[in-house]
């Protein structure tokens, strides 16, 4: 393991992460930093490890959903209920450079490992915490979903087909994945600041906080008019238009939001009369009766197909493209392009993930490893941190640590 440390030249090599989460934030996070070289060490409690390994649908005995969210990492499991796996745990933080963790106010406390109890003797230790609220507030002692989150934040009284509808979510867990960027952000910032000042320090970020980022506009608009935005549908709030039309065969999406751009749309579609139109002269005509601007450009639409429009509308230099569902995504040329969908190998074959979403001329990312078995890495890990056999025996036989089969 030491040599294949020593020949990574991503952006962290040399850097030790220790992941202590479950489920989705804290795991974006960590394969986020494991893609750009960090040696990240997932640790998961005992029994069972993290609930997402049982979540369908499965390559074999693998959990999809697990492997995307944690390919790239080593994996440690412990037994915290025991004081030697306490033990082990705060030894593994102690000699790592990044520690965060995404469970219950005081649970980080509980386990020994909480900041107070090592800001003083692990100086240098860049620790984040991920949370549905954050460590602050009178929020600070509620669990987080995304769900609640979105509906929280804002985000869902703007998402949905319009006023006087029911509130929709985003398809996505847009919340768990932006905290996990935020929380990668961030520490990336304390690892930079670390490296000018030798102390590391405490980085704190939510779900809600992740969900009020995806507000912007909408809260530009609130804070500088008093309007209350709404959910639009595709369309936009300050542009039109800027939203899906419904083809022959399914359904583009069309950014002719300037007046430039305007003035060669109505050129293409050969409806001089819609730029003569008072409603839509100017983009804020455009904006405030953009209803009215997609009931008159629908039919248009409806008599072609998406490819036929996207053909035209590319070619006049008019942002357009289609809506695509996963599949079509998956199989696009310039998502495999980008090497946005990329195989992982197991036990039971190779495993499709998504790919790093950054790309770096000097240091590319690499997905190196598949998702870790329960506590795969656990005795090489150990033994790393100073652990002589004997006593990975010991700790085994009391049932401190999980080791994979055969160890």
């Amino acid at each position: 393991m030491a040599e294949e440390l020593e020949s990574q030249t991503g952006l962290l090599a040399g850097i030790r992460v220790i992941e202590f989460s479950h489920v989705m934030a804290a795991p974006t996070c960590g394969l986020m930093l494991a893609d750009m070289g960090a040696d990240v060490i997932k640790v998961e409690r005992l029994p069972g490890g993290d609930n997402v390994r049982g979540s369908a649908p499965f390559a074999g005995d693998v959990s999809a959903p697990f492997t995307m969210m944690n390919r790239g990492k080593r994996g440690v499991a412990l037994n915290l209920k025991t004081e030697a796996g306490k033990a082990v745990l705060k030894r593994l933080v102690e000699g790592a450079d990044v520690f965060f963790e995404n469970y219950r106010m005081g649970a980080a406390d509980h386990y020994g490992v909480g900041y107070d109890a090592l800001k003083e003797s692990c100086p240098r230790l860049v620790y984040c915490s991920l949370s549905g609220f954050g460590r602050t507030g009178p929020y600070r002692m509620r669990g987080g979903f995304d769900l609640v989150a979105q509906g929280m934040s804002g985000l869902m009284s703007i998402t949905g087909e319009g006023p006087g509808r029911p509130p929709v979510k985003v398809g996505a867990p847009v919340t768990d994945i932006t905290a996990g960027i935020l929380a990668a952000m961030g520490i990336l910032g304390a690892l930079v600041k670390r490296a000018a000042s030798g102390r590391g320090q405490f980085v704190d970020t939510s779900l809600f906080e992740a969900g009020i980022t995806h507000t912007y506009w909408q809260s530009a608009i609130y804070m500088a008019s008093g309007q209350l935005p709404q959910a639009m549908g595709s369309a936009h709030p300050l542009m039109a238009p800027y939203q899906a039309f419904e083809t022959k065969d399914g359904w583009i999406n069309l950014g002719s939001a300037n007046q430039k751009l305007w003035l060669k749309l109505v050129e293409l579609l050969g409806a001089p009369e819609l730029a003569d139109d008072p409603r839509f002269e100017g983009p804020n005509q455009r904006r405030d009766n953009h209803q009215e601007l997609a009931a008159a450009l629908a039919p248009y639409f409806r008599a072609a197909t998406t490819d036929h429009w996207f053909q035209r509308l590319d070619a006049a230099g008019i942002p357009a493209g289609p809506v695509l569902d996963i599949k079509q995504m998956t199989e696009d040329a310039q998502t495999n392009a980008r090497d946005m969908v990329q195989e992982v190998g197991g036990e039971d074959g190779a495993i499709r993930v998504l790919g790093h979403p950054v790309k770096y001329s000097e240091n590319p990312a690499h997905i190196s490893r598949p998702a870790p078995r329960l506590g795969e890495h656990t005795v090489e890990v150990l033994a790393e941190a100073g652990y002589t056999a004997d006593e990975i025996k010991g700790l085994k036989a009391d049932g401190a640590i999980g080791t994979a089969e055969g160890d």
